[in-house]
């Protein structure tokens, strides 16, 4: 029986994210698939190649630059993360990406983007991290800071403007039971989005907009849904205890800190209940 791991985004509150996934490299905890959305892609990747606190120790280097992250890439590039520096010097020369140990993973790694085009999302199987940046990249353009990336002709944006959290996705490509990782706490309820950005995302790009105004009804619906697949017991959902206190572009390195800390501490809690979880699933 297969079972999937879905990781919400959220930018730097991915931190929390990062924490849960290195408790997962301590306990041995692995998966047939997984799916990351955003921040849950480009920090997922890491599970995979098994570099335990790569993620927190480059964004809380590197973040605080205003050549990786900031009004000064944003100005230069049209996006508020450098892609020179934040998708090349970093993963391929500062702080090393083992591209080897994830394409030699035996488990399935996707990331979702949405096409600006139709407004849907795309679940792209990742083989290699550094031949297929752009799609992570993709999955991490976070709309009005980020230029779409072209990928074969096509133009893509942040996964989450369609699907943030695609537990019902993994589910259809046969994962039993599924685990997800959310970076907001349990009371949290999504806003709608200030109109006046909505219709400025129109100009350009309608059926983003379209998703746009619509997103919290989505998510909060999404949430909603996942937590009644909870309750039978088809999902094991593992969230924040309490609100991150941390911006989505979050420079603070001892912020970053008590967030990924936050993760670690909250996935010890729950361990013992996700290893009987998973266990009785591979009994079934």
């Amino acid at each position: 029986m297969k079972t999937g791991l879905v990781l919400e985004g959220g930018a730097m509150r991915g931190m929390f994210t990062a924490g849960v996934l290195d408790t997962f490299l301590d306990n041995n905890i692995k998966f047939d698939v997984i799916v990351g959305v955003s921040a849950g892609a480009l920090f997922g990747v890491n599970l995979l190649s098994e570099q335990k606190g790569r993620a927190l120790r480059y964004n809380k280097k590197y973040n605080s630059d205003k050549n990786y992250m900031g009004l000064i890439p944003l100005f230069k590039e049209g996006n508020f993360f450098s892609t020179e520096y934040a998708y090349d010097r970093v993963p391929r020369k500062l702080d090393p990406f083992d591209d080897e140990k994830f394409k030699h993973s035996d488990t399935d790694f996707y990331a979702v983007m949405t096409d600006i085009e139709s407004g849907m999302p795309e679940y792209v199987k990742i083989n290699s991290v550094f031949e297929q940046m752009d799609a992570l990249r993709a999955s991490g353009s976070m709309p009005f800071v980020s230029k779409p990336v072209e990928i074969n002709g096509r133009k893509f944006l942040d996964g989450g403007i369609s699907d943030s959290i695609p537990f019902e996705w993994l589910s259809s490509q046969g994962c039993e039971k599924i685990v997800v990782i959310l970076t907001r706490a349990a009371d949290y309820q999504k806003k709608p989005m200030n109109k006046a950005m909505a219709k400025l995302s129109g100009l350009k790009y309608p059926k983003i907009a379209e998703r746009m105004k619509v997103r919290h009804e989505q998510y909060n619906s999404s949430v909603e849904k996942l937590r009644q697949w909870e309750k039978d017991g088809r999902a094991f959902v593992i969230r924040p205890s309490h609100t991150p206190e941390i911006s989505r572009i979050e420079k603070d390195p001892e912020k970053l800190q008590a967030v990924y800390d936050l993760g670690t501490s909250d996935a010890n809690a729950i361990i013992d209940d996700l290893k009987q979880y998973l266990a009785h699933l591979q009994s079934e």
